[in-house]
């Protein structure tokens, strides 16, 4: 029988153009692809639940009687279906029914349900259950293995799924041969089991499998699938280091003229983890491959003016340099920064924003290809198509997780010349586990700025419920009258623009009028460039007291003299947001606070993640426990690429596999090429392009 990665799923009976056409927009396309289509979670439907045994939040089978159903005219128009068992009743509510549904519900009648129990006003509920009316000689059935639960798209209901697999399975144990592609030689001794078994269980859990285990990620049959995967996403990433080391680059001497003219101006000296940083970007950029290499650095740890000395390396050997940020704000900070590190040795900037129209724009894309722009900012503009670069041999990327992987390559394709590819530093202030960086970005050679500058004290951090606004209000006046400035930070749930603008303008009013004397800002996101620009120079300046915003001023803004962020509703963002936020004081030498202003009372997962911001101002620390919590997805910030979905593995979970699984990934290219490619292909597919940037 032919392999089932080469059968189409319209191969499988019931599967025509249409179910097809739905099934290859979320990648399946073959009977393969639906065996790897695996469960998200599974409800277990193995065993009947007495009525009188049902908790609030179980998921249960109950079989039993109607005692009566009538419609209900409340808010709502509902059927009401009470039922019991001889051990409780139990009423099934549901919304949307018809008159033969409900004729149907005749008292004495046999049913057999499946729901979430729910409290509802006098007694236990099931609402809208799965539910089956039975005959008087009909049998109480329940099922055979645990129901699985599969991701789904529009037009396929779970029993779609369930139906569809069926089938798949039933091709697979009439003999359809599902490629063993591990080499045999390596397969680990954790994963005994075969692939066909594995997948088998994992569709079909018989009734004695421990779900907590499965629901762990720690049953064998999860086990083999996880090893194997995570070995497919290590060898697309290692393969794609080897395309990148066979590009050509440009090679960059290190003449250094314009990099102590540099160190002559600044007020300090680089620590020793920014000068080990920047020997190994030296290195990288005399080679003739490009550079691909990831600096990490904590909030305020100097990574802006090492990107600073690495341009002015390719500047002096002729070329162009590209530093794009994700926000307006971000590119304007940098702006500002490199015109005050970079003009005093004659270096011309140019400044690319979708908000620069007409002439001015021209005028801009007129240096950029002449060549006479050397450096050029900006934000996702930058990639547009009438932005030509002459010699773009340097591409400096900011927060690089918040830009979508197309942006990127887009990016790097400006800058090939002549068959040439420009360098890439990648700079992020969102610190990853080692573990999750090597397993994200193992096609990058990683940096890590590991010190703060000297007379960095770090910023003390204080959990307050909001029923003490009062006392920080106080807190805010009395710091703004020694002198000091403050941030408050306001943050809702909502993504709208507007409604964030509304609540941050409310605040900014209100603490207007109790702060009498103070000088209060307000910047948000529904501002103008220019307007944003006038407040934040005002700040800077110390022409305002106490800046309220939104969180637009996460990353990018440098005000040495603020020394007091307030958040409040901090339990809304995420640990690396938080930190970002906090990040914004404790530039300057004085002593630094931020006061997370929390709403009562706060859920157990809340607590433990403020307790996390109050305990530590380790960007790493903070980063693992961030990653424990909401996964990598979130923290890396691909979600939306699909650079790090992955169908079994989790990756701080599996972690320990990690080392072996890296060793493995290297002996399969180097010895099984072909084992390598379809692995890349079975659990990478058409994602694999991403890493190209």
């Amino acid at each position: 029988m032919q392999a089932l990665d080469k059968q189409p799923v319209t191969t499988l009976k019931g599967v025509g153009p249409r179910s097809a056409e739905r099934l290859a927009s979320i990648g399946i396309e073959t009977v393969e692809d639906v065996l790897f289509h695996l469960p998200l979670r599974y409800q277990d439907r193995t065993r009947v639940t007495p009525i009188g045994s049902g908790r609030h939040g179980d998921h249960l089978v109950i079989n039993a009687r109607v005692d009566k159903a009538q419609v209900h005219y409340g808010r709502r128009r509902s059927l009401l279906v009470q039922v019991s068992d001889g051990t409780g009743r139990m009423l099934l509510r549901f919304f949307h029914f018809s008159n033969s549904q409900k004729n149907g519900f005749s008292k004495g009648v046999r049913i057999s349900c499946f729901g979430e129990v729910r409290r509802g006003p006098n007694s236990l509920e099931l609402i809208h259950p799965e539910y089956r009316l039975l005959s008087e000689d009909h049998e109480f059935e329940v099922e055979e293995s645990l129901t699985p639960i599969y991701a789904t798209t529009e037009g396929m209901q779970q029993q779609s799924w369930r139906d569809l697999t069926d089938k798949a399975l039933a091709l697979m144990d009439a003999g359809g041969a599902l490629r063993e592609l591990l080499p045999e030689s390596l397969l680990p001794a954790t994963t005994a089991i075969s692939l066909a078994d594995a997948i088998h269980t994992l569709h079909r859990p018989p009734p004695h499998t421990a779900v907590r285990q499965i629901e762990a990620g720690e049953h064998p049959a999860q086990q083999r699938l996880v090893c194997e995967e995570l070995i497919g996403h290590q060898l697309s990433l290692l393969k794609l280091r080897q395309q990148q080391k066979s590009q050509n680059s440009f090679r960059i001497s290190h003449a250094g003229k314009l990099a102590a003219g540099l160190y002559h101006q600044i007020p300090f000296q680089l620590t020793s983890a920014q000068q080990r940083v920047l020997q190994e970007i030296d290195t990288d950029l005399q080679q003739k491959h490009p550079m691909q290499r990831l600096i990490q650095g904590d909030v305020g740890s100097g990574k802006t003016i090492v990107a600073a000395f690495a341009a002015l390396q390719a500047i002096e050997a002729g070329y162009q340099v590209a530093v794009m940020a994700p926000t307006e704000l971000l590119a304007e900070q940098h702006r500002k920064n490199f015109e005050t590190w970079l003009q005093p040795l004659g270096i011309q900037q140019a400044w690319l924003t979708s908000r620069l129209k007409g002439k001015k724009r021209e005028a801009v894309l007129e240096q950029v290809i002449s060549g006479e722009a050397q450096i050029v900012i900006g934000t996702h503009a930058l990639f547009q198509k009438d932005v030509i670069f002459k010699r773009l041999a340097l591409v400096i990327v900011d927060e690089q997780h918040r830009f979508g992987v197309h942006q990127r390559l887009a990016l790097r394709e400006k800058g090939n010349s002549g068959g040439k590819v420009p360098h890439q530093l990648i700079m992020t202030a969102t610190p990853i586990p080692r573990t999750l960086a090597m397993t994200a970005y193992a096609d990058l050679d990683l940096s890590v700025i590991d010190e703060l500058p000297p007379g960095r004290s770090p910023v003390k951090t204080v959990l307050v419920s909001d029923q003490r606004r009062d006392e920080i209000i106080d807190r805010v006046a009395l710091a703004c009258s020694r002198g000091r400035q403050a941030y408050w930070v306001c943050t809702l749930i909502e993504e709208s623009e507007s409604l964030q603008a509304q609540a941050a303008e409310e605040t900014a009013n209100q603490l207007s009028e109790e702060l009498e004397g103070i000088r209060v800002g307000l910047v948000h996101g529904r501002l103008k460039a220019e307007q944003k620009e006038l407040v934040m120079s005002a700040f800077k300046a110390g022409e305002i007291d106490l800046l309220v915003a939104t969180t637009v001023i996460e990353v990018g803004v440098d005000v040495p003299n603020a020394s007091l962020m307030i958040i409040e509703n901090p339990e809304r963002l995420g640990l690396a947001q938080l930190h970002q936020l906090r990040g914004r004081v404790g530039r300057g030498e004085q002593q630094s606070h931020c006061a997370l202003l929390y709403k009562s009372p706060l859920g157990e997962t809340a607590k433990q993640r403020l307790a996390v911001m109050r305990d530590t101002t380790d960007g790493f620390e903070i980063a693992r426990k961030d990653l424990e919590i909401r996964g990598p997805g979130e923290v890396l910030g691909t979600r939306q690429t699909g650079e790090m979905e992955f169908r079994v593995a989790d990756v701080v979970r599996d972690q320990k596999l990690l080392p072996q699984v890296q060793q493995m990934a290297q002996q399969i290219l180097d010895k099984h090429p072909q084992a390598a490619e379809a692995l890349i292909a079975r659990w990478v597919g058409h994602r694999e392009k991403y890493g190209a940037v």
